[in-house]
């Protein structure tokens, strides 16, 4: 389980979080959206130590993240997962060996290198793309190879940074049909950070709601339908018409 206990951060004058707690349930999927720039991606930082809070604490199965000394925390990442924004994927290699880069890191024989290449690539529908390079495939494509090589790692969670950002309808719904997929295939958690209001409502067992820093609402997918919160409901209402949020 991941858990925010009080979290605060700022930058500067900047607060960007002001005292925010949120459990992630175990085997879930829950999604934090808010308005761009309201720390959702902040709050990711933090789960994997690239950030420390200012004040309060972010716990992994019971760890406290910032207190963990360099070997805790590499053991710790080795069980996340994490989808960038814009995959982050390095130009310079192929498919194949930006998947593998990590699970070489963690000692596996050159066989189970490849073998779990290939299964995560199957996984998301890419099949015998080892030998393309990132600048050879699309946007969507990019993001796919992004999750293989979090899947690739075999993590017990998964974060997501705006996963289906710039992408156009069919892809961003192929994008979300993954992420269902590894909750229910893989048995990950995940949190996902997205101000995509129709990604969040396929996606999510739970939403929470970053407003100010702190968690406004939280519930489920229909919970958070229902609610009568009237900025909860702009936001909704406004995405879903097509506005700008």
């Amino acid at each position: 389980m991941i858990e925010f206990r009080g979290v605060s951060k700022r930058f500067g004058e900047k607060v960007v979080l002001d005292g925010l707690s949120l459990v992630v349930p175990e085997g879930q999927t829950t999604v934090l959206m808010g308005y761009s720039g309201t720390g959702k991606s902040v709050c990711l930082k933090h789960v994997v130590g690239l950030l420390e809070p200012d004040a309060g604490q972010v716990l992994v199965d019971d760890e406290v993240v910032n207190e963990l000394d360099y070997e805790a925390l590499m053991q710790l990442r080795g069980r996340i997962g994490y989808v960038f924004q814009f995959a982050a994927l390095f130009d310079s290699l192929t498919v194949g060996e930006n998947l593998a880069l990590g699970l070489r890191r963690r000692g596996l024989d050159p066989g189970a290198v490849t073998a779990r290449v290939t299964e995560s690539l199957d996984l998301v529908e890419l099949p015998g793309t080892e030998s393309r390079y990132p600048a050879e495939l699309s946007g969507g494509m990019r993001k796919r190879v992004g999750i293989a090589r979090a899947i690739a790692l075999k993590p017990r969670y998964i974060l997501y940074d705006e996963p289906t950002t710039g992408l156009d309808p069919v892809t961003t719904a192929a994008i979300n049909d993954l992420m269902i997929r590894a909750r229910r295939e893989l048995g990950v958690t995940s949190l996902v950070v997205t101000h995509d209001v129709r990604s969040a409502f396929a996606v999510a067992d739970r939403i929470a709601f970053l407003h100010e820093g702190r968690i406004r609402r939280a519930g489920t997918t229909a919970e958070i339908r229902a609610t009568d919160d009237p900025l909860l409901r702009e936001f909704i209402e406004g995405a879903l018409t097509g506005e700008a949020v």
